[in-house]
Parts: C-alpha cells; sequence; structure tokens
C-alpha cells in the first residue's frame, strides 16, 4: 500500500507539504494525504489501470518514471504528493468542486505544480 506519512516525501519537500496543508486548514479546507511514496510495483498497478486492468487511466507514469517512486540513499524521498478534499469528513472526488481549485491555487502559491483539472 502506498504512503501517506510526510516522512516519505523527499526533505524539500516536507515543510512545503506541511506549509500546503496549514494554508488549506487557514482557508477551512479539510485536507487528506492520499499518497506520498509508491513502489514500483504500486506504479505498475496504477500504470496498467484502464489498459490492461478495468477502471480509468490515471497515470501515464510507468514504473520508476513517477515524482511518487523517487528513493534517496535507500529510502522513500517521494518529490510528489496527491490530495483529496473533505466535505463532512468524506472525500471530494469531483475535481471541478470549488474545493479543488481552492487547493491547486493553494500549491501554485507555494510553488508546486497542479495536475488537479480545472
Amino acid at each position: 500500500m502506498a504512503s501517506r506519512k510526510i516522512e516519505d516525501l523527499h526533505p524539500d519537500l516536507q515543510p512545503i507539504c506541511e506549509q500546503f496543508l496549514k494554508e488549506a486548514k487557514k482557508q477551512g479546507i479539510d485536507v487528506l494525504i492520499t499518497c506520498t511514496y509508491r513502489n514500483n510495483i504500486e506504479q505498475e498497478e496504477l500504470y496498467n489501470q484502464g489498459r490492461i486492468k478495468p477502471g480509468k487511466i490515471v497515470t501515464n507514469a510507468k514504473p520508476g518514471q513517477s515524482e511518487h517512486n523517487f528513493i534517496l540513499k535507500g529510502k522513500p524521498a517521494s518529490k510528489a504528493f496527491d490530495v483529496v478534499p473533505l466535505r463532512y469528513g468524506k472525500c471530494v472526488w469531483n475535481e471541478k468542486d470549488e474545493l479543488w481549485q481552492a487547493l491547486g491555487a493553494i500549491g501554485m502559491l507555494l510553488g508546486l505544480n497542479w495536475y488537479g483539472k480545472s
């Protein structure tokens, strides 16, 4: 199972992730980190989704190509983290929802790349 731990992010990204979460909270947005690090086996499972397994295509990155697969000195050091906003404790998966747009704006202000849909 992919990690959700901030400690599994690259050391340079950890404080940015923490700031992202603080800014979201300041704006009244609850956020769940859905993924920090994932290994190549987990990446392959995601890559195969919508290709050779049922479901919607969710990534174009093959194992070892995703920023989530990065390792530093033999330890997880993901250069990416995925989030989902929460409303009343439930995940909001509709990326057109205003909560997603607010999170994207926070991320971009912090210098992150935003891959959510607008």
